[in-house]
């Protein structure tokens, strides 16, 4: 058992989400939903998951993309559980995970077919992020991401504040549209995220997960801030899911 003294914030982000399904809102319908926007993938294509975790969404991408899949996250951890998998369902020798950083790639210039992000793009900005992996697409190449983003005007500022502090920003669907154009790509395609995306995919299996982990360390004062920080953002997505959440964003190197 680990010492209770020295568990830090990644410790428990990692202990409370290594066993998810995702490790963040989505699902595997929405995933498939996306994908259909990617014309005539065939048994030589190839795409990169980045910021794939521990691979709940690759493995649903591999049931419909014939060609190759590699995975990249920034943790050996979640990348171990993703190979293991992989051998399980029998597709390791076209899908694998590899640890590295998305916004310093081990990769080759116009290498992909697809590249594909769920709830990662905007730890490094979705501008920042679109320009940066466009190098690694071929011509006419897809990017598929996943990005919180507001549907209204209205910006409730605790939602703002939530966000920033946690190094991200929100931008309205019509201006990540503006940005996907200038950053080199047609757009194909926006949508939105349900509800059960977030509440029964994500937060509540999430909640178990903590539950269970606070209960080794009843005592412990960083995982009760970090469980605190967490019940927080489903306070505010309840509150405010009217204004913000998820969407996918497709579009196609020119």
């Amino acid at each position: 058992m680990m010492d209770d003294k020295n568990i830090s914030i990644s410790d428990v982000l990692l202990e409370t989400h290594i066993g998810l399904e995702r490790q963040g809102p989505g699902s595997r319908e929405m995933t498939l939903k996306a994908l259909s926007f990617v014309k005539n993938p065939n048994n030589s294509a190839k795409a990169a998951d980045l910021g794939c975790g521990t691979g709940g969404q690759t493995m649903t991408l591999a049931e419909a993309f014939p060609g190759s899949i590699v995975g990249v996250d920034i943790s050996s951890d979640f990348i171990k559980v993703f190979n293991v998998n992989t051998e399980e369902a029998g597709i390791a020798t076209r899908v694998k995970g590899i640890v590295g950083s998305m916004d310093n790639l081990p990769f080759h210039k116009a290498e992909f077919d697809l590249i594909w992000s769920e709830g990662a793009i905007d730890n490094m900005g979705f501008e920042k992020g679109l320009t940066y992996w466009r190098i690694f697409l071929k011509e006419n190449g897809y990017i598929s991401v996943t990005c919180p983003s507001w549907f209204t005007d209205k910006h409730p500022a605790e939602v703002e504040k939530f966000w920033a502090d946690a190094g991200s920003r929100l931008d309205s669907i019509e201006h990540n549209i503006g940005v996907m154009k200038a950053s080199g790509y047609s757009f194909i395609a926006a949508f939105v995220l349900p509800e059960v995306c977030w509440v029964d995919n994500y937060f509540i299996p999430r909640t178990k997960a903590e539950n269970v982990y606070f209960q080794k360390y009843p005592e412990n004062r960083t995982i009760k801030e970090y469980i605190d920080c967490s019940r927080y953002e489903l306070d505010l997505y309840t509150k405010y899911k009217q204004h913000y959440g998820y969407v996918f964003y497709i579009g196609r190197k020119t």
